[in-house]
């Protein structure tokens, strides 16, 4: 399924719906599926309603059900317990927009419009807003879903546009927006406002502060401290905005994307949050010396970030419960990448990471390995697990491949709805891809190549792993294997295309003059 455009990129023509079919709920992908009694309504009749939970920077090990030991999750646990554990999934990239734009458009970023962050302002509080758009030409799952007459919203983070140009959620399938428009203003957890689709919602309270500072000393006063925050803690106002729009949408088919900026920092908490960790976790005042914004307790605050995160993807769930959509109802949990670095943040002590080589920014395994949770009462097995190797490009296909709608074009995805489901034969990638700035990674089978450049466009680290005996990248087999590094350079090669506005080192040299 896809839309066809014209020359400029504008959208020309509809899709056209599948029509005529009546498929069994817990049939979506199978043929031959007789009917019996007591059989739930068709597809036809009841399209199930889709809800994607997606967090901002957390590590594969920072939810209970993958190990974590510290912070707590009890939500997203139940959602693991109720559904399908993905121990090999991927998110689009290492970084935020990139994988944002591999999610929505099913691209890995060798064909994807966005490739990197790109900014569009500076860090001032009159900048413009907004990373480089979306091209008008790209083709989201909201605008597949919303020809399907599902009503669609998006409330978080979105990094894909700002508030006038063709990237904007509005103008990329989404009825609703709310949130943050721009990647560097959602640094702050206490801006001036949010977005409600092309206006500000102006928050009270709440002064511009910049989110990046540092401080020689911590002040003596905890008063001090309080120059960090602001009245109105925005992920409160857009959990609000999503309940509101699964209420108002709880009679007719619907679509939310939650992309919540939990825990990207800065680590910002409010303090009934911060109680439950605090004075447990021998924390000392992190001073702002790696970015973004001091904290009296950073470990505390980095913990109760999540475990409020959870909270608020819990009251989702529990909202479905409430109105008796759950069981007509899939949900999917993911991240955008893998844990940081930076702003006060230590995934060596949470394991953030799992073990793992790398984090955010990085194309090895801690940079790009994610949690990934589905549930779907009665036709997702309650907790499963599955060690299907799957990406955040799949995603669209698998959503329109679960409510029987035509496979989209164009995308590099592979459907898991068989995985999913435990139905048909599951289709496999051949190979999956990565590139971001200097950095290349390709893995076939459980073999990964992994290559990055200096600044000339030199690529100066070649190195090959064996994901089934080395999982955490520590052992280079590229010098006692030229044959298969070999074969994945050239691989890696075939299935990407250049991009104009992400220039990379990988591109084909041009011709001598």
């Amino acid at each position: 399924m896809s839309l066809s455009h014209d020359p400029a990129g504008q959208r020309t023509n509809p899709i056209s719906m599948r029509a005529g079919k009546l498929i069994l709920v817990g049939c979506v992908i199978a043929t031959g599926c007789a009917p019996s009694e007591g059989t739930a309504p068709t597809l036809e009749e009841t399209p199930p309603n889709i809800v994607y939970l997606y967090a901002d920077d957390l590590g594969y090990g920072e939810l209970g059900s993958y190990g974590q030991e510290i912070i707590q999750t009890p939500n997203l646990d139940r959602l693991a317990a109720e559904g399908m554990r993905f121990t090999a999934h991927y998110s689009g990239s290492a970084v935020c927009a990139p994988s944002r734009a591999s999610l929505l458009t099913g691209k890995h970023s060798g064909h994807a419009f966005i490739r990197d962050n790109k900014e569009l302002g500076g860090w001032g509080p009159d900048e413009p807003e907004g990373q480089w758009p979306l091209a008008a030409s790209e083709t989201t799952i909201a605008e597949l879903l919303s020809v399907q007459g599902y009503a669609t919203a998006a409330v978080g983070k979105w990094g894909l546009g700002g508030p006038d140009d063709h990237g904007h959620p509005n103008a990329q399938g989404f009825d609703l927006f709310y949130g943050y428009l721009c990647q560097r203003v959602a640094h702050n957890y206490y801006p001036t406002h949010l977005w409600r689709n092309r206006e500000k919602d102006m928050l009270s309270g709440n002064e511009w502060f910049s989110a990046h500072q540092r401080v020689d000393s911590a002040p003596v006063d905890p008063v001090g401290w309080d120059a960090y925050r602001g009245e109105t803690y925005a992920p409160d106002r857009m959990i609000d905005e999503a309940l509101a729009f699964v209420r108002d949408n709880a009679d007719r088919p619907f679509f939310l994307y939650f992309p919540s900026m939990v825990p990207h920092v800065s680590i910002q908490v409010p303090d009934e949050s911060l109680t439950q960790y605090a004075g447990t976790l021998d924390d000392d005042p992190y001073l702002g010396e790696r970015g973004y914004l001091p904290h009296p307790e950073p470990r505390a605050g980095y913990a109760a970030m999540i475990t409020r995160m959870d909270r608020d993807m819990g009251r989702i769930l529990d909202l479905l419960d409430e109105l008796g959509l759950s069981d007509n109802t899939i949900v999917m949990f993911s991240s955008d990448n893998g844990p940081t670095f930076n702003g006060g943040t230590d995934s060596e002590f949470f394991n953030s990471a799992s073990g793992m080589r790398g984090l955010k920014t990085e194309l090895y395994e801690g940079g790009i390995k994610v949690p990934m949770l589905a549930r779907w009462p009665g036709r997702i097995a309650a907790g499963s697990a599955t060690d299907h190797v799957s990406a955040q490009w799949d995603v669209l296909p698998t959503m329109l491949d679960l409510i029987d709608a035509t496979p989209a074009a164009n995308s590099d995805g592979i459907s898991f709805a068989p995985t999913l489901l435990d139905q048909g034969t599951q289709a496999q990638h051949e190979a999956m891809y990565w590139e971001l700035g200097r950095q290349q990674a390709v893995r076939e089978g459980d073999w990964k190549l992994y290559r990055r450049a200096d600044r000339n466009g030199d690529i100066v680290t070649v190195e090959l792993f064996d994901l089934a005996t080395d999982p955490d990248e520590h052992d280079d087999r590229a010098q006692e294997r030229p044959e298969i590094v070999a074969r994945l350079q050239a691989l890696a090669t075939a299935t990407r295309t250049p991009s104009e506005l992400f220039p990379s080192p990988f591109d084909p040299a041009e011709p001598a003059g």
